[in-house]
């Protein structure tokens, strides 16, 4: 998703949803996230599970300075200690590493996924070890450029949708999804946007 694309799902969602709109006045607009398909975009979000943003940024970085560009190949060719040393934990090294072993072998083909339903994506990817909903729903917002995904499992989501909304509790993931279902089809701008109310309201 593209800045235009972002603040028109964002204008639309601001017109339907008044507390979108006083939260868009605080905050304003937020910045794309756009990830690589295939195993690099797979691999970031793996190194993204249960960490801050700028901690996996960091991570992201020290990888790329091993290996660029990083292929399955040349990351099964990269040693524990040296993946280990970039930040990866030993489980999300082997859940990587899986990743790529599948790609390699077949089981896994990035350029078919583009081309299947939500759900089908979801199946698809949450087979591999190491990879969620939560996962396959990141994968579908940053790599895939689909707005109208909500990965309603994610914490910060759900703080923001409670500040936002100004709700008692943390609401839980189907609690959240009830929430913004009358922002399809642009829940993954809200998403976005969620995100960056999160850290960007007071």
């Amino acid at each position: 998703m593209d800045a235009d694309l972002i603040r028109r799902g964002l204008d639309t969602l601001a017109n339907r949803d008044t507390q979108v709109a006083d939260g868009l006045a605080v905050v304003g607009y937020p910045e794309p996230r756009i990830r690589a398909e295939g195993f690099p975009g797979l691999l970031a979000i793996i190194t993204a599970q249960q960490i801050s943003a700028s901690a996996a940024a960091a991570i992201r970085g020290r990888l790329q300075a091993i290996a660029d560009p990083m292929t399955p190949e040349a990351f099964l060719a990269l040693d524990d200690d040296a993946l280990r040393a970039a930040g990866l934990s030993r489980q999300k090294v082997a859940y990587a590493r899986g990743v790529a072993e599948a790609v390699i072998d077949g089981r896994l083909k990035p350029a078919r996924i583009a081309g299947l339903s939500d759900d089908e994506v979801i199946e698809t990817l949450a087979g591999l070890k190491g990879i969620g909903r939560w996962s396959a729903e990141i994968y579908m917002l940053f790599s895939l450029g689909r707005s109208d995904i909500f990965p309603a499992d994610d914490l910060a989501i759900q703080e923001a949708l409670r500040r936002l909304k100004k709700l008692e509790d943390r609401p839980k993931p189907v609690e959240a999804r009830a929430l913004v279902e009358h922002w399809a089809p642009w829940r993954g701008v809200g998403a976005l946007f969620l995100w960056h109310y999160y850290k960007g309201a007071p």
